[in-house]
């Protein structure tokens, strides 16, 4: 199920919904190509043995298609040493939306309900929430559903997440199974009740899943934001540094996942990810409010984080709405404006500033003239 090829093989034997694309491996350019013309761009050339984002282009023109195989083949064959390709029709308008699966070793498969992943920088995630704000139970049980089958199809054991587009009529499609623990998998566990690294360790000792399906409920909501030195100001390259500053929110409902403490170095050569910020609310608006206090609070200095770019995500009308898709960076945010002052914030400040200077004069008056009534003429005299 690691190659994105296999496991959509192993999705047709239970006729689970896929994009439309080519079924395997692209080894002629001229079929492909002709392939893409008949379903139509955009069109997504994705790695067989792909993840992160690695491996991938969007080709939105036939004249381009040829150049941006070849780099998503060179691409392919340099972070995972297989160059194979395919191809999916791009679904223009999408949600990113997975399952996370448990499945033990004596035929107990269960799903955990859904993570919603749609806000994302280069095809790869920065904001994750549970439940989504879209689904109906019935498409949920729907989806999951399929991500049981998709285990079935072969004979999965243990933690894993199978992950959907689902378009703007909410239809969802296989998209690939990750068959690992994800970065996102606190939001599950604060919904749930569950520790699903315990759980996975169970499973691997043999044992049984102490629930069924039915035990299963959603309560609450919970997002994680990746705590990334990154700039997204300067469109979310890495940075680097010495965490000067580093000091964690706390609170009810509030948990950190990290690696790092204060005074230690953000190096070049590993993946940007400084912690996971998890929050849990009774509901998605009091989930927002919690996360949006814990990011003030999350200090750090030194680097450059996506704390900022968060903030401004969580307030944005089409986040709060739930009316977003993938394409929420390239249609709502313009790096370079992080820094800006919002014109009413700045009248706001001199306002305030204008306020304090008259408070620091008036106070400044009122201690002259008591000076000048309880100065004793004693005081005035010269000491002898």
């Amino acid at each position: 199920m690691g190659s994105k090829l296999s496991a959509k093989e192993a999705a047709e034997k239970y006729h689970i919904p896929m994009v439309p694309g080519t079924e395997g491996a692209v080894t002629d350019i001229a079929a492909a190509k002709k392939m893409c013309q008949e379903i139509g761009f955009p069109v997504l050339v994705k790695a067989s043995a792909g993840g992160g984002g690695k491996g991938m282009r969007l080709v939105e023109r036939v004249e381009d298609f040829e150049e941006q195989m070849s780099r998503a083949v060179s691409e392919a064959q340099s972070a995972f040493g297989d160059g194979a390709v395919f191809i999916e029709k791009f679904v223009t308008s999408p949600r990113h939306i997975e399952i996370q699966v448990l499945a033990d070793g004596h035929g107990n498969i269960v799903y955990l309900f859904e993570r919603e992943c749609s806000i994302q920088r280069r095809h790869q995630k920065v904001i994750e929430e549970a439940p989504s704000s879209i689904l109906t139970p019935e498409i949920r049980a729907a989806m999951g559903k399929c991500a049981v089958d998709i285990c079935k199809a072969c004979n999965y054991l243990g933690a894993g997440t199978v992950e959907f587009l689902v378009d703007d009529q909410l239809n969802f499609y296989f998209l690939e199974m990750n068959t690992r623990l994800q970065v996102e998998h606190p939001v599950t566990e604060l919904i749930t009740g569950l520790d699903l690294v315990r759980e996975q360790i169970l499973i691997a000792r043999g044992e049984k899943l102490s629930f069924g399906q039915e035990d299963l409920k959603i309560n609450g909501h919970a997002i994680e934001v990746r705590v990334c030195a990154e700039d997204p100001d300067n469109n979310f390259l890495p940075d680097i540094g010495k965490l000067l500053t580093y000091r964690r929110p706390v609170g009810p409902g509030v948990r950190v996942d990290d690696a790092y403490e204060e005074g230690m170095e953000i190096p070049i050569y590993y993946d940007p990810l400084i912690a996971k910020l998890v929050v849990w609310g009774k509901d998605r608006h009091d989930a927002i409010d919690r996360m949006l206090r814990a990011i003030q609070d999350y200090e750090i200095a030194g680097v450059e984080t996506t704390l900022k770019f968060c903030s401004f995500a969580l307030k944005h009308e089409a986040f709060v709405s739930g009316k977003f898709d993938t394409n929420f960076v390239k249609l709502h945010f313009v790096p370079g404006t992080l820094h800006q002052f919002v014109p009413e914030e700045a009248e706001i400040a001199a306002l305030m500033g204008e306020h304090i200077q008259q408070q620091k004069k008036s106070s400044k008056a009122v201690n002259q003239h008591n000076n000048f009534v309880s100065e004793s003429p004693w005081k005035k005299r010269k000491a002898y």
